[in-house]
């Protein structure tokens, strides 16, 4: 195994916004940036629903996994942060609608701001399938 950390970059989910990457890979492990639900084309949707957030950030971070060679099965930790614990149910019906019969471990972290007003942010931790 290469002990050289790998970036992974895909025009498939928004653009790193930030001093930051949307992926690295790492001995066996893919950590996937904080993704807020932007575009793959950089179009904010903070204005939206938190139902279209939800899936946007969701899309964002599915995206970014397969990139570095996985899907949802390799998927370890999922943290997510919502804004308003109500959100909290339906984040749950997207998630599991999005992920099937995976199930990471996670954590719903209620906060009471994101970025740019956004209602949701996801970050993850994966098995690489090869580096």
């Amino acid at each position: 195994m290469s002990s050289s950390i790998k970036i992974i970059k895909t025009d498939k989910a928004a653009p790193a916004g930030g001093h930051y990457v949307q992926a690295t890979v790492y001995q066996g492990q893919i950590y996937i940036s904080g993704q807020l639900p932007v575009t793959a084309e950089g179009k904010h949707t903070f204005h939206e629903t938190f139902e279209i957030q939800a899936r946007q950030a969701m899309k964002n971070l599915l995206a970014i996994l397969e990139a570095a060679g996985g899907n949802p099965a390799n998927l370890l930790k999922v943290t997510v942060y919502l804004v308003g614990v109500e959100n909290w149910p339906a984040f749950n019906l997207i998630y599991a609608e999005m992920l099937g019969e995976t199930k990471p471990a996670r954590a719903v972290v209620p906060v009471p701001e994101l970025h740019h007003g956004y209602l949701i942010e996801i970050d993850a931790v994966a098995a690489a399938i090869s580096e």
